[in-house]
């Protein structure tokens, strides 16, 4: 069976390997008298010890760290502005980040730091596989959680086995209990966190255990806490294995140059059991003893070659390197390698690393590319954001005297941390008239700290320069300046007049 046989067979599906029909698969079924499908086996992994297990631990610590301070985290803007750092304020739509505010017309930044995320995976998968999912995917490292608990709860992999198959008594009951408890409390974390970025976190944890926060923070706090339960505490790695695609989207990620957690079968074959005092000539230093499956979290077996189940979260490379140490045998039986190394290998010479080839070059080039255009856009990015519409019913207002008017909705929206205050005037209309509805003729527009003021704004021109326009509908500008600093700002729009050369409606 061919390397990439194996990958399809193990998914649990149906699917025949390229070259072998459907029924050759069913007939391979029926031979070994198993069922097409099976229900779940549960996982029991068992603790494992080493250098990609401690990795696994300050993974774990840093990212659950950052999740649960980071809504706690203040950032200074100023006396009107929120001073959560990371805050995504859905009453206002605003998302604050730090330094930088994101408004709901600026959503681009978003955007492209969601294709750059996009961007690094593939080049992460390309050059090293699945080690996002295996180190740092919130699943991975919230069932690796759960099960952390479990296990302080129920005791290590035989523990559990044991337990699961005693029948119910107090200390079953007791054992199960606290597990299940444990897990809806970090739930309740993991939600309360979650809830705590769309509002002031202090001012929302007061409201939540005072019982007066909105109805729709008691919801998702909820929803969080259930939804954590179940793919973290229940679920677990059915999550890896059915409900995500990247196991499926990964396949054109990585060729025979990609880093893969791998079983190289060229030392480990033939495998068998080995008794202290017996040769090692004629056969593999593989001894059969399955600490690899022991320790896997999904449940697989490294030795039947690269599996979609594989997170590449190497703890079966701690578990066999630990049993190596122990009988004498050199490590790195299961390690880190290249397709292209293991057959070279097999040949009995070396492939050398190729992490720079067409593929990586490629993503490291668009995510340049990505970034440097983000990064243009936030340079250039203004203060300032004018949006002019004009009234399109009527389209204009023919006045007694003669005049034209027309009306128009003006939005500014002032993106700096302090107030400011504006003038709008009029460019490219001799004579024109402005008036702003509702403030006095050339009294200052004020624009508090970091909001949007909408003006209703009517331009009239008197009869006598209605003449001198070229059509029924003229370009100018509306020109808003700041006070302080003297930069305009100017938007071009349309004034409407009647189809007739005097003025006069035909």
């Amino acid at each position: 069976m061919t390397h990439m046989d194996r990958y399809i067979i193990s998914a649990g599906r149906p699917e025949a390997a390229p070259g072998v029909e459907r029924h050759d698969v069913k007939a391979v079924n029926r031979q070994d008298d198993r069922p097409l499908y099976a229900g779940r086996q549960k996982v029991y992994p068992k603790l494992a010890h080493g250098r990609y297990r401690a990795v696994k631990w300050l993974v774990m610590a840093a990212t659950l760290g950052i999740y649960y301070a980071l809504p706690w985290l203040r950032w200074h803007r100023g006396p009107d502005l929120p001073g959560q750092a990371v805050l995504l304020d859905v009453a206002h739509n605003r998302f604050f980040f730090f330094f930088l505010e994101i408004w709901p017309q600026e959503f681009y930044f978003v955007t492209g730091l969601l294709v750059l995320a996009a961007l690094v995976l593939f080049l992460v998968t390309s050059a090293a596989g699945r080690v996002w999912c295996g180190y740092t995917c919130p699943q991975t490292v919230w069932t690796d959680l759960m099960i952390t608990v479990e296990r302080f709860w129920q005791g290590d992999r035989n523990a559990r086995i044991r337990l699961d198959k005693a029948s119910w008594g107090p200390v079953k009951l007791l054992k199960k209990g606290m597990t299940h408890l444990s897990w809806l409390a970090i739930g309740l974390a993991t939600g309360g966190a979650l809830v705590f970025y769309f509002r002031d976190a202090p001012t929302l944890a007061g409201e939540l255990l005072a019982g007066s926060a909105p109805a729709i923070a008691y919801l998702f706090l909820g929803i969080f806490t259930l939804t954590t339960y179940l793919l973290g505490g229940i679920a677990r790695e059915q999550v890896c294995i059915y409900m995500c695609p990247w196991p499926r989207i990964q396949g054109a990620m990585i060729d025979h140059e990609t880093l893969l957690v791998s079983y190289r079968t060229h030392r480990g074959e033939p495998r068998g059991p080995h008794k202290k005092g017996q040769p090692w000539e004629g056969r593999g230093d593989c001894i059969d003893c399955t600490a690899c499956v022991a320790v896997c979290p999904t449940g697989i077996d490294i030795r039947d070659g690269s599996q979609l189940e594989c997170i590449q979260c190497a703890l079966c490379i701690d578990a066999c390197n630990d049993i190596m140490g122990k009988i004498g045998r050199p490590r790195g039986l299961i390690a880190y390698d290249t397709i292209a190394g293991q057959e070279a290998a097999a040949k009995g010479s070396a492939a050398p690393l190729q992490l720079v080839r067409a593929r990586t070059l490629l993503y490291a080039g668009l995510i340049g590319l990505v970034g440097a255009i983000m990064l243009v856009a936030l340079i250039n990015r203004t203060t300032l954001e004018i949006n002019v519409l004009r009234d399109r019913n009527p389209p204009y207002v023919l006045l007694s005297d003669g005049g034209v008017r027309n009306g128009y909705t003006v939005k500014i929206l002032n993106k700096l941390h302090e107030p400011r205050e504006f003038s709008l005037d009029v460019r490219g209309l001799a004579q024109a008239r402005l008036a702003i509805v509702g403030m006095d003729a050339g009294a200052a527009i004020r624009v508090t700290t970091d909001d949007l003021r909408e003006l209703r704004v009517l331009v009239t021109v008197p009869a006598a320069e209605l003449a001198k326009l070229e059509s029924a509908g003229t370009s100018f500008a509306l020109v808003v300046r700041d006070l302080a600093s003297g930069q305009a700002t100017t938007r071009t729009t349309q004034f409407q007049k009647p189809a007739s050369v005097n003025g006069r409606s035909p």
